[in-house]
């Protein structure tokens, strides 16, 4: 081992790490590789938690009822899925500039922990009949903190890995978490087929050992890349750029869509055909575990097509799918109603992955043309990376706000109407409209102009080159 191995080891374990560079090739494949994956990995641990915490109200609810003692309306059960959703979106955006603030290591240890405390009072007041429902929206608020993971754990990843990696990588640990909505239900559904349904507390008590264990594995085996804290300020930068809110509206439609499906799906099946809890319950576990296993695929096809490619035809077959929704819908047909709902599941999971790779992409092309121009090619691949990480902290709260958007069309069309078609009628036109949006700005071609980064499976040839993929 040579004195620069001696010296990065020393700094492991929660000590800060102050020489990272993983487009350098050598460096990646002596040191980086591994502590990346290491940090990757309990990255995805405790994002996994933090979704099933946030998701956790999507399986309660389907417990609620008069015969436990909460007499609530579908309308009052859809606030309760709205509101762990509101504050999830909103908090990820100060969750992306904590890990610049305060080091990748030392606020999962934080974002983990705090969970036990929704977990706690969710198993508590569950089995207190006639708790009013501001107490339980106040628990779901609570709950929130475990979508702000999400933008914290994506900022951190993207940091320890170089830009030909990182739509896999990024997909893996997004991936990974999104696979928590899965589970929660999945143990829902375990928890009514054994148990029976009114036991809910139990769902959330498995939850509370767990917090603790993935708190513990962060403090001892995570690390902080003090690289990140030179990153403040990162988001008001980003936050001036349209490539920021062009992406964020794609994500909307792809990420809103797995979330809003996801906390969604079983009041639908209960609001729609009238299902008991264990038939919902054995219903929607499926899709968000397809989804989430199709989130890193999304970016693996995105690294090897392109990321608008990929996504443009993503949202085509989104659309495709919410047309036979529709009918469904119409014609009352349960199993074409589950089958395409699962089809939907599955494609947003793959346009998360695929949108998410156009991030790194655009910005690193904007670096190439930087050092074209004749600025340092170091500090342009940086500022490059500093303005990815943050994107990815608006993106990933715009994208969950649309997840509240599509609770908030349900709630209204069942609501209203009795019926999904006119939320499932709003859901296509938006797809349109983030078809058009990719093939006007990431697709167009026209006079004087080559093709877009955001088309492309690498950056340019500085880029590659840094990246130690040649060119």
């Amino acid at each position: 081992m040579n004195v620069h191995d001696r010296r990065h080891e020393g700094r492991h374990h929660g000590r800060w790490i102050t020489e990272w560079d993983p487009e350098d090739p050598a460096f990646w494949e002596r040191t980086g590789r591994r502590v990346a994956r290491r940090n990757l990995w309990l990255s995805v641990l405790s994002e996994h938690i933090g979704f099933s915490v946030w998701s956790m109200w999507s399986v309660l609810v389907l417990f609620m009822s008069p015969e436990i003692g909460f007499d609530f309306t579908k309308s009052e059960k859809f606030l309760l899925v709205i509101t762990p959703t509101l504050v999830g979106a909103v908090l990820r955006l100060p969750y992306s500039s904590a890990v610049a603030r305060f080091g990748g290591r030392n606020w999962t240890v934080f974002a983990s922990g705090v969970l036990l405390v929704p977990a706690g009072l969710a198993a508590y007041f569950v089995q207190r009949p006639g708790t009013p429902l501001w107490v339980f929206l106040l628990i779901g608020a609570l709950a929130g903190v475990g979508g702000g993971n999400f933008a914290s754990s994506m900022t951190n990843i993207t940091a320890f890995y170089p830009l030909r990696h990182q739509g896999w990588a990024l997909g893996l640990n997004a991936g990974g978490g999104n696979l928590g909505v899965a589970v929660v239900q999945l143990l829902g559904l375990l928890v009514i087929a054994t148990a029976g349904d009114t036991h809910p507390s139990y769902v959330a008590a498995v939850y509370l050992p767990l917090i603790a264990l993935a708190a513990v594995l962060a403090a001892l085996r995570m690390d902080n890349l003090a690289s990140v804290r030179t990153e403040r300020g990162a988001l008001r930068e980003a936050a001036a750029r349209p490539h920021t809110w062009w992406i964020s509206a794609l994500y909307i439609g792809t990420f809103g869509s797995f979330i809003g499906y996801g906390f969604a799906f079983g009041l639908v099946l209960q609001s729609q055909f009238g299902s008991t809890a264990l038939e919902a319950a054995s219903a929607t576990f499926l899709g968000p575990l397809l989804g989430s296993l199709s989130r890193p695929i999304g970016g693996r096809l995105a690294d090897r097509f392109g990321g608008a490619r990929v996504t443009f035809w993503n949202f085509l077959a989104m659309a495709a799918g919410t047309a036979v929704l529709l009918a469904a819908s119409a014609g009352g047909s349960f199993g074409l109603f589950i089958g395409a709902f699962t089809v939907l599941f599955v494609l947003s999971g793959l346009g998360n992955g695929s949108t998410y790779k156009m991030i790194p992409a655009v910005h690193a092309a904007e670096a190439e043309r930087a050092v074209a121009a004749g600025h340092d090619a170091a500090q342009a691949f940086t500022r490059s990376r500093r303005l990815a990480g943050a994107v990815i902290g608006i993106a990933g709260a715009v994208g969950a706000l649309g997840g509240v958007g599509i609770n908030f069309a349900f709630r209204t069309a069942y609501g209203t109407w009795g019926s999904g078609t006119a939320a499932f009628a709003v859901f296509l036109a938006y797809y349109g409209l983030c078809m058009l949006l990719v093939r006007a700005v990431y697709l167009r071609r026209g006079p004087g102009r080559g093709e877009d980064p955001a088309t492309s499976s690498a950056a340019g040839p500085a880029a590659r080159v840094r990246s130690g993929a040649g060119v």
